[in-house]
């Protein structure tokens, strides 16, 4: 089943071909590699959700599918970036949608506040999304500069 591409992924005259979705896919399936007994996440890093009876026993095109809706909903939450709408999917993909657009007493991130502006020297706010519990961590440093090399459209 191919993936419409909706006006959030518009470039200019043309749209983000669904390959580059499907690459999206496949960076994030290789990032997360697969999860099982690290409850709540399942598959290639699907959060379960309360009221979600899914369990770890699900089959690959199981956890593929989950993965594509999740990414349409990361990617639709910034449909309003356009370009940057695939790029900041894959990012929330891995750090939730509200470390970037804020919510309750969580800001705004700098990458978006910056991009609201219409500036796009944005790799050095995209790459400081590599920290867990305060720490900058190689592994997903290296990540972040591949999905930026991979997904940002200048």
């Amino acid at each position: 089943m191919a993936f419409v591409v909706s006006s959030a992924f518009a470039q200019g005259k043309g749209e983000v071909p669904d390959s580059l979705f499907d690459k999206a896919v496949e960076f994030i399936k290789r990032a997360e590699g697969w999860h099982r007994g690290q409850m709540p996440y399942i598959g290639y890093g699907h959060c379960l959700l309360p009221g979600e009876t899914l369990t770890e026993n699900l089959s690959k095109a199981q956890a593929d599918s989950l993965l594509r809706s999740d990414l349409r909903k990361c990617c639709d939450a910034f449909r309003e970036f356009e370009n940057d709408a695939l790029l900041l999917g894959v990012l929330s993909y891995n750090v939730g949608i509200f470390r970037l657009k804020g919510h309750g007493r969580i800001p705004k991130s700098r990458l978006i506040r910056k991009l609201e502006k219409g500036e796009r020297d944005i790799y050095e706010e995209y790459v400081s999304f590599r920290c867990y519990k305060g720490k900058v961590i190689p592994s997903i440093e290296r990540r972040r500069k591949a999905e930026f090399a991979l997904f940002y459209i200048p």
